[in-house]
């Protein structure tokens, strides 16, 4: 690991073409598979082995035992002796997992627990005698540095404030443009704050108290607010229960200042909690620590003012795997590198996708950046789930889209690039619990998503190889014509089935099919 006080690692560059040659087969990317790592924290103790490849991370093996080595460290100054000998139990299988599973060395972190226990180095000691790996117990900037990684991972040049709950200590770093920069750390912990003595009032004065510290040494933060940690994604998923919000989905879920406060005493309020946490989906063990972690939520929002806030799904663990990602890596697109990947892995006819986006984006002359990036995700997504029952596969592919996980997607575009997937296999979305989910975007999102997935519908009839030339197309708004100048080589390919779904495309951009150039008897 690197010393505590160094910014090595953070990128200043969300590189100028996402679209360039995918990275994942060079050897500095494919050194990158099976990674592993370990992070031992005050309430849980968790291995992630990553396939890191691809830009996006993908999580080969994932698994957590809720230990709580932090939990009474406030009375005793020691590791909670039931939680140590589990963390211990728990280390001792993964170094097991990791060999089987050929990662390579564990790279394995302590934080706040193991840090401030008298007896931490005593367990660091006992963790190499017993499994032989090397924990190591980084300070508190350098746990919000990697945590603030984890979060560039997931969104390229970044701006914000970052903010990480663990059990016994809460983290903030400012990133700016893909930059790591000035951090401080607290025991803001829920375990920690559990154990205060005073009570509620007690409480409150002491993290207004910490917080101002903090603000002191940070400035203003204005700007979008990220929160990493268990605590802050159970009172997200708390806030989606009350909002009846239809997309399941944590990472790049957005609240605003008035919504977490609702929320805050949504859960204040609440007459029965083991209720609530069932309704919400949120484990016994993390509900525990929600009341204390809410009471510093609502001191941080009123302190901080963020314009938004967001949930990131990726934290320290993707902040270690980003840690060793080449800069080239990190400079890419995580969604259009994953899609990529995802292709090459999955699809028929690897590389296609290339060619059908270039034989569709004449429709989308007008398109912003943002737009374009997404339908060169779509088709380069349009035939991965191809192994899927006919019956089911537009269900599955809106799954794909709007439950995978990818990195640099907001919620908005999740269900676009699923709605236009699910086009490219059917004419409707029916379905109650998709059509739900659809309007979460506006009516004129929902029709560009249709003619999307119709133009990838159209375009996979019409050639087998990944470099023959099907013709191209013409569409004129204005003229209402949607004109197709068909290759005398693909006038094969141009049956009954192609001309219906020519036309069911010309249907959705409300203009007449014109076809041109040779076509088969």
């Amino acid at each position: 690991m690197n010393a505590p006080d160094t910014d090595r690692g953070t990128s200043g560059s969300t590189g100028s073409n996402p679209f360039g040659r995918a990275l994942f087969n060079k050897p500095s990317a494919r050194a990158l598979r099976r990674v592993g790592v370990v992070d031992v924290g005050s309430n849980s103790v968790r291995l992630v082995v990553f396939d890191g490849a691809a830009r996006s991370p993908a999580y080969f093996f994932n698994e957590k035992i809720m230990c709580g080595l932090g939990a009474g460290m406030l009375e005793t100054g020691r590791l909670n002796p039931e939680g140590r000998a589990r963390a211990l139990n728990a280390l001792h299988r993964f170094a097991h997992l990791a060999r089987a599973m050929d990662t390579g060395p564990l790279t394995c972190v302590a934080t706040a627990a193991v840090r401030d226990a008298a007896d931490g180095a005593d367990f660091q000691a006992e963790v190499k005698a017993l499994t032989g790996l090397d924990l190591w117990v980084i300070d508190g900037r350098e746990e919000a540095r990697l945590s603030a990684q984890g979060v560039l991972l997931g969104w390229p040049g970044a701006y914000g404030l970052v903010c990480d709950i663990g059990g016994s200590s809460m983290e903030l770093a400012e990133i700016n443009g893909g930059t790591v920069g000035r951090r401080v750390t607290s025991q803001l912990g829920p375990l920690k704050l559990r154990d205060l003595k005073g009570g509620s009032k007690a409480r409150r004065t002491y993290i207004r108290n910490t917080i101002e510290s903090m603000t002191t040494e940070l400035g203003e933060q204005k700007n979008r607010l990220f929160l990493v940690g268990g605590s802050w994604r159970a009172i997200a998923r708390i806030d989606m229960e009350r909002r009846g919000y239809p997309l399941n989905v944590l990472h790049e879920y957005r609240m605003r200042a008035s919504s977490v406060r609702d929320t805050l005493r949504y859960i204040h309020e609440a007459p029965d909690l083991t209720a609530l946490r069932q309704r919400a989906g949120v484990s016994s063990a993390r509900m525990a620590l929600v009341p204390q972690a809410a009471e510093v939520l609502r001191e941080l929002v009123r302190t901080f003012k963020p314009h938004d806030i967001a949930i990131s799904s990726y934290g320290i663990r993707e902040g270690m795997l980003y840690e060793q990602m080449p800069q080239q890596l990190r400079d890419r697109d995580p969604l259009i590198e994953a899609c990529r990947f995802t292709e090459a892995k999955d699809a028929r006819v690897p590389g296609f996708g290339k060619m059908l986006y270039h034989f569709i984006m004449p429709l989308f002359k007008r398109a912003r950046p943002e737009r374009v990036r997404l339908i060169k995700a779509a088709c380069l997504l349009h035939d991965v789930n191809w192994r899927a029952h006919p019956d089911y596969r537009a269900d599955i592919c809106f799954d794909t889209a709007t439950r995978a996980n990818l990195g640099g997607l907001k919620h908005s575009e999740r269900v676009f690039l699923g709605l236009a997937l699910l086009h490219r296999y059917s004419n409707s979305r029916s379905v109650t619990r998709i059509e739900k989910v659809s309007q979460m975007i506006d009516a004129p999102m929902r029709r560009d998503a249709e003619i999307l997935g119709r133009a990838m519908r159209f375009g996979a009839m019409l050639w087998p190889q990944r470099d023959a030339d099907p013709g191209k197309l013409h569409f004129y708004p204005k003229k209402r014509i949607l004109e197709f100048n068909l290759a005398p080589e693909a006038a094969a390919m141009f049956g009954e089935v192609a001309q219906a779904r020519f036309t069911s495309l010309a249907a959705s951009l409300d203009s007449q099919p014109v076809v041109k150039g040779a076509i088969a008897p």
